[in-house]
């Protein structure tokens, strides 16, 4: 054992710097093994600091570890920044010339309260309180180079990077810039952070070796418990959230039982209560309840409503018994609770609709389960050892089918069981404006047999991420405690759509097996129709991802303003540039602009591989392009025909010329005649040609106004939003890729993992679903001076008019028109859209613009309706 001295810490100026012995050990002894860092098997070599005694007897200072990086293994990159930046002074190096490593895990937790946080409060007389800070996140990062893995710190100026999925999970990166960390209120605990990185690329053909694998579940700064889920709140996610358990036998001592009804009545002033068995009848999905300043380990909580069979009343678990027990406890489940806790129930919760509309509910009350005051006990009771004569009521549904949907008013709840025929992207919706809280949702179509027409589903997460994510067309979807949501002043058909509730549950097809639905009668019914289908007849209408325009814009701007509930309404052109880099990942936006629509440009898609060197008289290509389409729709289409008679004469004739019955077209008149282009040259953000498929068209057809010709060169600034990514297109289902699919169109992982698929197309390469082009609208600022490109993308298919085209059309005729043009080319429609246009110029309107961050610097801008500045009260609502 090598000793040497040094100078004292911390000493006292009456007895002089003391003498400090360092002692060199060759192993950590026992007490301190547990406090040193772990990295990739090798314990670093480390240094007990004991200094030596004062003239009074009495230590200096307290002894500490200080890690320096192993002598062995030399040759991995995390150990060599490892040595770097713990030789240096600053404790901070810039590396230069490093190999990249690849990025196995991106986890989120909450942040301490910043430092503004913790001013005193201003006195009541001055001015009213400062408003509660916004939850604001950290991020750890797990790194490996193939040898070695190690959990960092991200520098929370490079969270920007993780907010729009630019540094993720699989990234290969080069650190450019990092320090150590140490944690000053524990012994021996430091962390490396990074302050500066570069990202090289993507790790395609990952290996187990760099599967994440830490263990370690504790956050590296501010003391936090556990991580969040990287992209919401409601999931549960890590390792602490148990999926099962052995359940321990109980015994059941029915004398000793106490039914909800007698405990509703004589609760109070009590401490113990007797024992409850209860069935569980509704769950509801996680609340997490973390505060920068609030100071539970696990902040999470969860409703459930139990009942016997006296009536049903809520039951809340909390904190950690979340983790413990929310996985296990099923609806179905049947419990023996002892030691918990009474309380009056909170009167802002929501309360799912009872299944058996004659079982009495307990409101008053509710019985909260936690690890303390007093600790619950929670037996799980199977189902096989469940008595008759315990009369523990069955959980019941109120399944609909899709013929009864029309006739239900809005709010009503429901239970509905159906084939997926498409599913959208999962998207987020910013909670708070400016905060970092977001809801996931995702839209589905479902069909079950009763009916020409889906479902049409808005579902949030509801706790079950792993069914979330494997919602694809061809699975059977069940979702439980849906509303319907309808807009009583439009066409009922337009605007209805079942949402989810707190309380909803959904199951895909692998997930069916046990669940109590399975004896309903409706569900019987359903799986008897599924046995008389052709599933290539299902499979040719499926349809996942893309950008999905529901539900529509309002009818009238005043009804917009109503719903909108941000405190300025309009966006100006010159503040969407802000408003786009301020979105987050897969961000969703709605935002209503003013302006002059000036530029309609058709791109074909379709047409892309012709030879388009010369110009063409409109109509023969228009007829060209016609011929197409109807090649490619016909039989679909034909199988709409008997729905025709539910559309208006107007309509009729319009979906007639689609190819119904034979139109003739109207001629174009002189004045009309579109404005040709040989060659559209192609303006964006992002202009690599390879980025979009579905931007390599060829402009076909456009029209300009005499007011752009004459401002278009003086524009102080023109934003260039009008590509339609690959991503934004939705593609025909394919199950011999379904992983690739889903993995395309969910949120990416936090974590990374080898792939279980082959696949090596791209995205772009599956075969779209219906699309044959798109438009690009320009629309010029009131001031004459900015202008906007934006993309407007048509219906996926005839099939799916009902849903989008709305009975008056009186404010929106231009974008009506466009709506079918995509499908037919067809001159007179084509006459008809420059007509809407026409009538439009150097008129103010409204335009209703869907923005969507979909990866990295890929933003997709889309036009969703005009409204007219017509209105009388329009004026006040902005």
């Amino acid at each position: 054992m090598a000793v040497r001295h040094g100078g004292g810490h911390g000493a006292r100026s009456r007895v002089g710097p003391p003498a400090c012995t360092f002692i060199e050990l060759p192993a950590l002894p026992r007490p301190w093994l547990t406090q040193a860092r772990w990295l990739s098997g090798y314990w670093h070599l480390c240094q007990l600091r004991f200094p030596a005694p004062s003239q009074a007897g009495e230590p200096s200072c307290w002894p500490h570890v200080c890690f320096y990086p192993p002598a062995s293994k030399q040759d991995s990159r995390i150990q060599r920044v490892y040595e770097e930046v713990l030789s240096s002074s600053q404790l901070r190096v810039s590396l230069q010339d490093v190999l990249p490593v690849t990025v196995v895990a991106v986890e989120r937790y909450l942040a301490e309260i910043p430092p503004a946080s913790n001013l005193p409060q201003p006195p009541a007389s001055a001015s009213p309180p400062r408003p509660a800070p916004l939850p604001s996140y950290c991020y750890d990062v797990t790194i490996t180079d193939g040898m070695c893995q190690e959990k960092c710190h991200l520098a929370h100026e490079q969270n920007f990077l993780l907010h729009k999925n630019i540094l993720q999970s699989g990234s290969q990166v080069k650190i450019t810039q990092c320090s150590y960390m140490y944690n000053e209120k524990k012994l021996a605990c430091g962390f490396l952070c990074i302050e500066s990185l570069e990202i090289v690329g993507m790790c395609e053909t990952p290996n187990r070796q760099k599967e994440y694998s830490e263990k370690l579940i504790m956050p590296l700064k501010g003391g936090k418990k556990h991580y969040l889920p990287l992209w919401n709140n409601e999931d549960p996610y890590g390792d602490m959230w148990v999926q099962n358990r052995v359940l321990e036998e109980a015994t059941v001592n029915v004398a000793k039982l106490i039914s909800l009804s007698h405990l509703e009545t004589s609760w109070r002033g009590k401490i113990n209560y007797q024992p409850l068995l209860v069935r569980i009848l509704h769950k509801s999905r996680l609340r997490y309840y973390g505060k920068p300043y609030a100071k539970a380990d696990i902040p999470y909580q969860a409703y459930f409503e139990v009942a016997d069979n006296s009536g049903m009343m809520s039951m809340v678990l909390w904190n950690s018994l979340c983790p413990e027990w929310y996985n296990i406890m099923k609806v179905g489940t049947v419990l023996l609770i002892e030691k918990y806790a009474v309380k009056t129930s909170y009167p802002f919760k929501t309360l799912p609709t009872p299944g058996d509309s004659q079982m009495k509910r307990f409101a008053t009350i509710e019985i909260n389960l936690n690890v303390r005051d007093p600790p619950t006990k929670i037996n799980i009771i199977p189902e096989k050892m469940v008595k008759p004569e315990w009369n523990l009521p069955d959980v019941k549904y109120r399944f609909i089918t899709r013929s009864e949907l029309d006739s239900l008013p809005t709010s009503h709840s429901c239970d509905i069981i159906g084939l997926v025929r498409f599913v959208g992207r999962a998207e987020r919706t910013r909670k708070r404006e400016h905060g970092e809280d977001f809801w996931i949702h995702r839209w589905a179509h479902v069909v079950d047999g009763t009916s020409e027409q889906p479902f049409i589903l808005e579902l949030f997460a509801t706790s079950q991420p792993d069914i979330f994510e494997h919602i694809h067309p061809m699975t059977y979807l069940v979702c439980t405690q849906m509303r319907v949501v309808r807009d009583v002043s439009q066409n009922a058909s337009s605007t209805l759509y079942l949402t989810t509730s707190n309380e909803s549950q959904m199951f895909v097809t692998g997930w069916h097996k046990g669940q109590p639905y399975a004896k309903d009668t409706k569900v019987k019914s359903f799986i008897q129709w599924i046995k008389t289908q052709r599933e290539a007849d299902h499979m040719e209408k499926t349809a996942i991802g893309g950008y999905y325009p529901f539900p529509p814009a309002p009818h009238t701007f005043v009804k917009y303003c109503n719903n909108n509930k941000v405190e300025s309404v309009l966006t100006t052109i010159s503040e969407m540039e802000k408003e786009i880099e301020n979105l987050h990942y897969r961000e969703h936006k709605r935002i209503a602009i003013q302006g002059i629509i000036s530029v309609i440009r058709y791109v074909s898609c379709s047409s892309r591989t012709e030879d388009s060197s010369g110009v063409e008289p409109v109509q023969v290509q228009s007829a060209r392009a016609s011929k197409d389409a109807a090649r490619q729709l016909g039989a679909r289409y034909t199988s709409s025909t008997p729905n025709l008679h539910r559309l208006s004469p107007k309509r009729q004739c319009i979906l007639e010329s689609n190819g119904y019955t034979a139109l003739p077209p109207k001629s174009v008149q002189p004045s009309l005649m579109l404005h040709r282009e040989p060659r559209w040259n192609k303006i964006s953000q992002n202009s690599d040609a390879s980025e979009s498929e579905e931007s390599e068209g060829t402009v076909h057809d456009s029209w300009q106004s005499d007011l752009w010709t004459r401002v278009k060169d003086n524009l102080k600034e023109r934003f260039h939003y009008s590509n339609a990514f690959p991503e934004s297109i939705p593609r025909k289902f394919d199950y011999m890729h379904k992983e690739f699919l889903m993995e395309q169109y969910n949120l990416h992982p936090a974590q990374h993992k080898p792939k279980e698929y082959k696949t090596k197309k791209a995205v772009n390469e599956f075969k779209s679903a219906d699309y044959f082009g798109q438009y690009e609208v320009t629309i010029l600022g009131i001031n004459h001076d900015v202008a906007i490109d934006v993309a407007f993308l048509p219906v996926h298919s005839p099939e799916d008019l009902h849903i989008f085209y709305s009975e008056n059309i009186q404010n929106d005729t231009l974008l009506s028109h466009m709506m079918f043009v995509l499908h037919t080319i067809c001159v007179w429609l084509l006459d008809e859209i420059i007509k809407a246009a026409i009538d439009l110029e150097r008129q103010h309107v409204i335009c209703i613009l869907d923005i969507c961050h979909l990866a990295e610097d890929k933003v997709e801008v889309f036009l969703n309706k005009i409204y007219k500045i017509v209105e009388d009260n329009m004026m006040n609502q902005t």
